[in-house]
């Protein structure tokens, strides 16, 4: 079970919450899903908007931790409001941190990320910051306060599964103790379990399950997969060779003259 800021997590699995078809989808996707914290972009929600009320006591019932989101900002200004607007409407430090350099991409500034995830770690915020794989800026956002990474699998929505398999797995490796949590571009549940099988403590997906054909049944299809991916990292998967090894010994076999 992965442990954010001093918090355990029941399920390896984050959710997000938006484009589902319908509010019952959302809350079945959920239920067979057993994610274990639901992330929300505050874009979604307006203080006094009888809409965004209600949409935030559905989060509510799901009954999981809820982890706001600043998407869709482009300046440390417009993330650092978002996440106050954030703080107020949720009573949580908890912050998806989101500052996108690139519209195409939405790969994340990782300059102003940086500058940004400084900022609210100084005013007490528990910074989540959508990062890249970069093992330099990794090191910086731990610095700026930051005791989560969750660097991409791919671009948003792409649902092209793990790019870069050597920089994810450099970065487990650089840091055993740091919760890490791979976020965004999965689209198959085989991608949350070859992310589980490196060894990272969580995924957090979206596209994936909302825009399926039966968006419950992918939801829990992925949590079959992430902790099947979690069992076999536990289990010390073999390391991989280049030449055959004969699982047959060859001790006792009969030699015909």
């Amino acid at each position: 079970m992965p442990e954010f800021y001093g918090t355990t997590i029941e399920s390896a699995m984050m959710l997000g919450t938006a484009q589902y078809p319908s509010p019952a989808v959302l809350a079945e996707a959920f239920r067979r899903s057993g994610a274990g914290i639901a992330t929300v972009s505050v874009r979604r929600e307006a203080g006094g908007d009888r809409a965004g009320q209600d949409f935030w006591n559905m989060v509510r019932d799901l009954g999981v931790a809820v982890l706001p989101n600043t998407a869709g900002s482009h300046s440390v200004r417009e993330a650092v409001t978002t996440a106050k607007m954030a703080r107020e409407l949720f009573d949580t430090p908890w912050i998806k941190l989101e500052v996108i350099g690139n519209a195409d991409t939405l790969q994340p500034d990782p300059f102003r990320l940086v500058e940004a995830a400084r900022i609210l770690s100084e005013d007490g915020f528990q910074v989540f910051p959508y990062c890249t794989e970069d093992l330099v800026l990794c090191e910086h956002l731990l610095e700026a306060g930051c005791k989560v990474l969750m660097p991409w699998g791919a671009p948003i929505g792409t649902g092209l599964g793990l790019n870069n398999i050597y920089g994810l797995r450099s970065l487990r490796a650089h840091f055993p103790d740091v919760p890490l949590v791979v976020d965004a571009g999965l689209g198959a549940p085989s991608h949350a379990a070859q992310a589980m099988e490196m060894g990272y403590d969580a995924v957090l997906l979206n596209t994936a399950v909302a825009k399926a054909g039966d968006p419950a049944a992918m939801a829990e299809a992925f949590a079959h997969a992430v902790r099947a991916g979690a069992m076999a990292y536990a289990a010390d998967p073999i390391e991989p060779r280049d030449m055959a090894a004969p699982s047959t010994p060859l001790i006792g076999k009969a030699f015909l003259a």
